[in-house]
């Protein structure tokens, strides 16, 4: 059987670890890659067999590819403290490693959003890269939104991992507000600027997309609630990089 490595990365994650850990069941080896958590996280990571490294914070990317380094399996299956692997995924994704024909794989994920599956809009389209050969991916992007490079073909599996990305609608909020700002700041380092244009056509084409060409409307009040949001976030980001301030000082 191929071996593999399961990889996640901790921050406060005490309500969240053990579902995650207890879905990678059928790896050969967890390792969670802690930044200095002041709850339980560590602890109880390391009950459920975890192998737990504890580092300062680097940043995004920085921080899964340190955890890729300590991982030793040839494939790594990373995931957030906030997913976890579907039943079915834990069955099929085996018996496909051991006949890879390609050097990663997308998985579709489910995303959960006040306690349903969103299954319409930007939400219900997510298939990340998150299964890989570790010697031919690395983890890039821009900050806050990481993503897999992979040097090689990339398949799609057909089994879900499970994605709840916010404990309630006030925590939605405040990570809008984070990530919006180190978004803005990743910008402005690259040389970027905001304009009245950005800030005012870029939320409206998000809703747009996200509302009408991937009919998060049939999702409802709910759906649109998700459109505003994922539309609030978009206007956030560039009206801090326009202003400078909060975002990049």
């Amino acid at each position: 059987m191929t071996a593999i490595s399961g990889v996640i990365i901790t921050k406060n994650e005490e309500d969240r670890i053990e579902r995650a850990i207890q879905s990678l069941y059928f790896v050969d080896e967890i390792i969670v890659l802690d930044s200095q958590s002041t709850d339980e996280t560590v602890v109880r990571a390391r009950k459920l067999g975890a192998t737990v490294f504890v580092e300062e914070w680097r940043g995004f990317v920085q921080q899964k590819n340190r955890a890729l380094e300590l991982a030793t399996g040839p494939w790594i299956i990373s995931i957030d403290a906030d997913e976890w692997v579907s039943p079915q995924l834990a069955v099929q994704l085996p018996r496909i490693l051991d006949n890879a024909s390609h050097e990663a794989f997308r998985v579709p994920r489910k995303n959960w959003w006040g306690g349903k599956v969103v299954r319409f809009g930007c939400f219900g389209r997510d298939k990340p890269v998150r299964v890989f050969r570790k010697a031919s991916a690395t983890w890039a992007g821009r900050e806050p939104h990481d993503s897999v490079s992979v040097r090689g073909s990339v398949g799609l599996l057909t089994a879900s991992l499970h994605h709840a990305p916010y404990r309630n609608l006030a925590e939605h909020l405040q990570t809008i507000d984070r990530y919006s700002s180190l978004a803005a700041r990743a910008l402005w380092q690259e040389g970027k600027r905001g304009s009245v244009l950005h800030v005012v056509l870029r939320p409206c084409f998000y809703f747009i997309k996200d509302y009408f060409v991937f009919l998060g409307f049939l999702e409802g009040l709910r759906g649109l609630l998700l459109s505003l949001l994922g539309s609030l976030y978009v206007f956030l980001k560039w009206w801090k990089l326009r202003g400078k301030g909060c975002a990049v000082s």
